[in-house]
Formats: C-alpha cells, structure tokens, sequence
C-alpha cells in the first residue's frame, strides 16, 4: 500500500511560512470584481436611463402638406426639414423595375395633401419612419399597397398590413 501524501496547506498558510502577506484566493477576487462591476453599472445605467426619451411618452406627430415625392416610400412636408419614410413599406427605387410607377402612385396619393405622420423611428439616413394618413383618416401605407406599386415591409411593420 502507498503512503498517503501530506493534505496541501492553504495558501494563506504557505504564504505566511515564506514571510509574505496572505493573498485572496482567486474565486473570491473575482466575485469582488464582479461586485464592484454591479456596483459601478446600476448607477450608470439609471442616470442613461434618466436621459433616454421616456418609451411611455407620446410619438412624435408631424402635419403638412407633401411638397415632393423622392420614391415610392419617401416624400417631403412642408413643416419638416427632413424626410419622411413611409413605415412598414416596401416599394422599388426608382432605379429598379416598378420604381418609376411606385413614385406615381404615392405622388397620386399624396402630393398636395395634408397628412400626419406619427414618429415611429428615424433610420440609418436620419429620415423620419413614420405612419402616415391623409386628412381623411386614411393611411397613406395601406393605400400604396392596395395599389399594387409597393408591398408590406413586414421585417419592420411585423405583418400589420397583412393582418387588417
């Protein structure tokens, strides 16, 4: 039979044979840098949070007559410097086949029109994504898809269109 090896002692014994001052083992300066991480992130993300828009807040809404159409999905307000882009709308660039006759049918639509749009988002071009009706409660999205120039973006609009 083998004799037994001697039982390891603990660290902060074998440090204070050699003379040095005991350290943490390692599992408990983690725990204490994971502590201290919390620790400096709860109060972070409260004061972001503090200056996020509140998501409870009403959506911005923008009124005005559309002054120019860009595309099938983009057009201009009077009031707004910056673009307007059709929410949960899919129509072709005018490059592309089907473009010059989406850009018809939303300027048949909508140009001269009073519409409001409700803010939903603003996208990588700094446009305004937004929900559109004209004057008469109609939506300006549902219309151009009812007219067969564009579809529903269902990535963004989730299948709202095709739910109705």
């Amino acid at each position: 039979m083998r004799p037994r090896k001697p039982a390891r002692k603990p660290a902060a014994a074998k440090a204070a044979a050699k003379g040095k001052a005991p350290t943490r083992p390692k599992k408990a300066m983690k725990l204490r840098s994971s502590a201290l991480t919390l620790a400096l992130a709860i109060p972070l993300a409260w004061a972001a949070a503090s200056t996020a828009p509140n998501a409870f807040a009403t959506p911005k809404q923008y009124e005005g007559t559309v002054t120019r159409v860009i595309d099938g999905d983009t057009f201009y307000l009077n009031s707004v410097e910056t673009r307007i882009r059709l929410w949960g709308l899919d129509a072709p660039e005018r490059s592309e086949k089907g473009g010059n006759a989406a850009t018809r049918a939303l300027r048949e639509i909508a140009h001269g029109q009073r519409v409001t749009c409700k803010e939903i988002d603003i996208d990588r071009y700094d446009r305004i994504v937004g929900q559109c009706f004209l004057n008469d409660g109609r939506d300006v999205t549902a219309l151009m898809i009812e007219s067969g120039k564009a579809r529903e973006y269902v990535r963004y609009s989730g299948g709202y269109y095709s739910s109705r």
